[in-house]
């Protein structure tokens, strides 16, 4: 017995890296699989139907069941064809995995309005549309004891550590995981659980230019796409407990993101702050350096003097 038979998934952004990864362990679960992808190259352009068609034959040969579908998730109908594609093929919907995505790196002196909005519109918009559309299904066709879940996909860049060139793409994913909170608290009362994966040093196409990621591995490799499959599959799987969580997965290790604590504060009695007084008050505070935690957070990938060499990678990119 598989952790997901008898559920329906529509996957997005399948046919490649992370998502094509998802859809190959949810199927082997026992999942029948909407596996959509347009088939875009990783900056959104052009489209090959056929990409999507390849993962499904590939599980459909491996036994599983699955069909294909090439609408954009940032077409708002083509978000509702996709949810109603694996109701009409497969009778219901359980599960949703917002995965796709594409990347318009570029810094923000340079970067150009489409750009942009290219970018958001594919991750946040996509994400919203497709869940709108699932959620108005589940909210129509609410049966009790079956449950439901959505699988959003977020970044280290955006919740953690955002990169510099990717003002779209970290503002997208950051969100992304807003937007999963506002969804968990709504669809509870349905039997609808959001959470979200946040993918750590995965090798695909989006991240090919990040330090250390073409690196060969020798024996497990821990930037295998497939490393954030059983993740969210877990996350989709029947009777999880979690709603409203974040968690960043990196080669077999999962840690829980803790987004929304408090930190450290500064106060005092009657009358509101002056300049001067702030200015004292606050020296207390810890701070942080954005440049060092990046680094950290590379892990090594950069080798030695971390922070000259990234800053001088940021220099390269701002030209």
């Amino acid at each position: 017995m598989g952790s997901l038979d008898g559920r329906v998934a529509l996957i997005t952004g399948a046919g490649r890296g992370i998502g094509r990864a998802e859809a190959l362990f949810f199927a082997a679960e026992g999942a029948k699989v909407v596996v959509n992808d347009p088939g875009v190259a990783a900056d959104g352009t052009g489209g090959d139907p056929g990409v999507a068609e390849e993962v499904a034959e590939e599980i459909r040969a491996a036994g599983g069941t699955a069909v294909a579908n090439s609408d954009s998730v940032a077409d708002w109908e083509g978000a509702r064809r996709m949810v109603e594609q694996a109701v009409a093929t497969f009778g219901d919907l359980h599960v949703v995995v917002n995965n796709a995505g594409n990347e318009r790196a570029r810094a923000l002196v340079n970067m150009t309005e489409e750009e942009f909005d290219s970018v958001v519109a594919v991750h946040l918009k996509g994400t919203f549309a497709v869940s709108r559309w699932a959620a108005r299904y589940w909210r129509d066709h609410t049966t009790a004891g079956v449950d439901r879940a959505i699988v959003n996909t977020v970044s280290g860049s955006g919740v953690l550590n955002p990169l510099p060139t990717q003002s779209n793409y970290a503002a997208a994913k950051a969100g992304i995981a807003a937007m999963s909170t506002v969804h968990a608290l709504e669809l509870a009362r349905q039997g609808v659980r959001v959470n979200c994966v946040s993918p750590s040093m995965a090798r695909t196409r989006l991240t090919l230019g990040v330090p250390g990621m073409s690196e060969e591995s020798h024996g497990h490799d821990p930037r295998d796409p497939a490393a954030i499959a059983p993740v969210a599959a877990y996350l989709a799987s029947a009777g999880c407990p979690f709603n409203g969580e974040v968690f960043a997965v990196r080669g077999a290790t999962v840690t829980a993101v803790l987004a929304r604590s408090r930190g450290a504060e500064v106060t005092k009695d009657g009358a509101a702050w002056n300049v001067a007084e702030l200015a004292g008050a606050m020296d207390r505070l810890p701070r942080h350096d954005p440049l060092a935690e990046l680094a950290a957070t590379l892990g090594g990938a950069l080798g030695g003097q971390d922070r000259d060499r990234l800053l001088a990678m940021i220099d390269e990119v701002l030209r």
